[in-house]
């Protein structure tokens, strides 16, 4: 296959990249392809005539989409509207990456892909109309929600509390947020998959697995061998950020099981593979 790959070194992107160029012919781009502007999409996507198109581009700086919403539009909801409009021209399948963010959080148990979508924050506003213009858009696309998303490239919480506590020496994480932390390159491994089986629609995927960013800190101190740093809890509103952030926000993975298609591993065996594959 001939695949475009926005956002193609961020965190996700990376991986597909790495993952898609074995097998197929990978087109990647990041800022050398401006998904906002609709002419040079277009031009772009016409030019390269790719079967598939994988739009991992995105303005993920959750407190940033809250002060800069109009930013936060234009990437997230525009971007993803121009693209579609290109596969549309094309005939080219879309891969749409979304978010756990999509939801108020209020829910007490996982999220299906049933559940009516209720964003809290300007990011989830964001993105949910992006996942609007795709549906609205194409027949043939997925749409994948994820979260918490860590990997070997950009920055992601493993690294930022790995480098706080060889910095501080103790740290101070939210108790009152859940969610499943997702390795980016089992991600990219199952979206590759879930290109092949033809099943279009809206996904859930994530790795296994329900934690506080809390209990994913202890994780990732215990398994980096810094478990003697001490991490003290707070709550969400000791941090006075500009975005709120959906308490439970925990993604069911209903389609893959309806599907067949194997679920991911629980995340903290993903995250003992982060760190052996870092070394």
């Amino acid at each position: 296959m001939r695949i475009v790959v926005t956002g193609a070194s961020g965190q996700l992107g990376h991986d597909l990249v790495d993952n898609l160029r074995h097998d197929n012919e990978v087109f990647p781009f990041d800022l050398d392809l401006d998904i906002t502007d609709a002419g040079a999409v277009d031009e772009k996507i016409v030019e390269i005539k790719p079967d598939a198109v994988i739009n991992a581009a995105a303005y993920t700086d959750v407190d940033g989409c809250e002060l800069h919403p109009d930013l936060a539009l234009k990437v997230n909801a525009d971007g993803a509207e121009n693209l579609s409009l290109a596969c549309r021209k094309t005939g080219a399948i879309m891969v749409h990456v979304s978010t756990d963010f999509v939801f108020d959080g209020n829910k007490k148990q996982p999220y299906t892909e049933d559940d009516k979508p209720n964003p809290i924050n300007m990011y989830g506003r964001s993105k949910l109309v992006g996942e609007e213009h795709v549906r609205s858009l194409l027949s043939s696309y997925y749409i994948v929600r994820t979260a918490w998303l860590f990997g070997m490239h950009g920055a992601n919480f493993v690294k930022s509390i790995i480098r706080s506590a060889d910095e501080k020496g103790e740290l101070a994480v939210v108790t009152d947020q859940a969610g499943s932390p997702t390795y980016s390159r089992d991600l990219a491994e199952k979206i590759a998959e879930l290109m092949k089986s033809g099943f279009f629609g809206l996904y859930h995927i994530t790795n296994a697995g329900i934690c506080s960013w809390f209990e994913f800190a202890e994780a990732i101190l215990a398994k980096s061998g810094r478990g003697h740093v001490k991490i003290r809890p707070i709550t969400s509103g000791e941090l006075d950020r500009p975005a709120i952030r959906p308490a439970y926000s925990v993604l069911k993975n209903g389609q893959l099981e309806k599907r067949g298609i194997p679920l991911l591993r629980p995340y903290e065996e993903a995250l003992e593979a982060y760190f052996k594959e870092s070394l």
